[in-house]
């Protein structure tokens, strides 16, 4: 199971499929994930902040999506891109929050 906060702070929760990056899962949900690249890492529009008693479950982001997030002026310690998370049942219940545009 995702948990998703949308801008709005509506938390929704939907069923996740293992073995696939979260973006894709999430962009027909119209939350604001919204994954313009298709995963290729060059957008930033599948931005969320990761809650943060989830983020040492997560691989470590890799130099492309730093520098990616680097350049985001609501970037935050937990920003993640959900087109570089893989769904693993570890990940159950793992929490998110789509940032405000910016």
């Amino acid at each position: 199971m995702l948990i998703v906060n949308d801008r709005k702070g509506v938390r929704h929760e939907y069923d996740a499929v293992e073995g696939q990056t979260l973006m894709p899962q999430l962009r027909t949900k119209k939350l604001g994930i919204i994954g313009i690249c298709f995963g290729n890492m060059v957008c930033g529009t599948c931005h969320v902040y990761v809650e943060k008693e989830w983020l040492d479950r997560l691989p470590a982001p890799d130099e492309l999506e730093e520098e990616l997030l680097a350049e985001f002026p609501n970037r935050q310690e937990n920003s993640r891109l959900t087109c570089q998370i893989e769904y693993r049942s570890d990940l159950d219940g793992i929490e998110m929050t789509v940032p405000p545009r910016g």
